[in-house]
């Protein structure tokens, strides 16, 4: 048994995950889907002071109180950023990282400087707390405003750990430049890393759910889908 910890993207909770985690539980895994500080059922917590490392201390608390050792962590879209400090910061607790169309970020970087002019306009959109960037809205119905410093504060990394596995899913159908394009170039190239360019939108959990399926359980596994239908790199 594996211990998965599926960490959302901006404006969502750990339900968007749940056709996701029901999978992974029916193959008898433990799936752990946090919410994180400000967002979605946690929207009540948010403030001017909910940053990154607020939602990096999330996943680490949920990870220790769940005394998790040996986890798979899968982040989706700003999601990334969390689960790349997770692993720096506990990486005895990690054996693998799954970026699911996600920042890839190194130290110094945030989702601002990764990321393209189209989103950054959306970033700097904020509502009228003057700190909530509102979902956009093709966004699911429960998503709310997500906490702006997460998205423009640098994140903090030492060494990366060599013992972790790491993969990338790039979704292919983007409506406009996908913002993940040059993280999935330069990815594809390091023989460190396992990517796979997938048919379907950003939201690959509910448009290529099953390949995201085999490609998760197979990093639990630490080897590679054989499987044709997979645009493999």
């Amino acid at each position: 048994m594996t211990t998965f910890v599926l960490v959302p993207g901006a404006c969502h909770g750990g339900w968007c995950f749940d056709e996701l985690a029901a999978a992974l539980r029916t193959e008898g895994h433990r799936v752990l889907t946090p919410t994180l500080t400000g967002v979605a059922e946690r929207a009540h917590l948010a403030n001017g002071g909910v940053n990154l490392d607020t939602h990096i201390a999330d996943v680490i608390a949920e990870m220790q109180a769940q005394q998790v050792a040996g986890a798979v962590l899968a982040g989706h879209s700003y999601g990334g950023m969390v689960i790349t400090a997770v692993a720096d910061r506990i990486p005895e607790q990690v054996d693998s990282l799954v970026y699911l169309d996600a920042f890839v970020p190194r130290d110094g970087e945030s989702c601002w400087t990764l990321t393209n002019d189209e989103q950054r306009r959306w970033y700097i959109d904020v509502d009228t707390t003057g700190y909530g960037v509102p979902p956009l809205p093709f966004f699911d119905e429960r998503a709310t405003a997500h906490p702006l410093a997460t998205l423009l504060q640098p994140i903090r990394l030492g060494t990366e750990p060599s013992d972790i596995r790491r993969t990338f899913v790039y979704a292919q159908r983007w409506p406009t430049e996908s913002p993940f394009a040059p993280t999935y170039e330069r990815l594809r190239m390091d023989p460190a890393w396992r990517t796979y360019s997938l048919d379907g939108a950003h939201n690959l959990m509910r448009d290529n759910h099953n390949d995201l399926v085999r490609i998760l359980l197979d990093a639990a596994r630490g080897s590679a889908p054989v499987l044709d239908e997979l645009d493999h790199e």
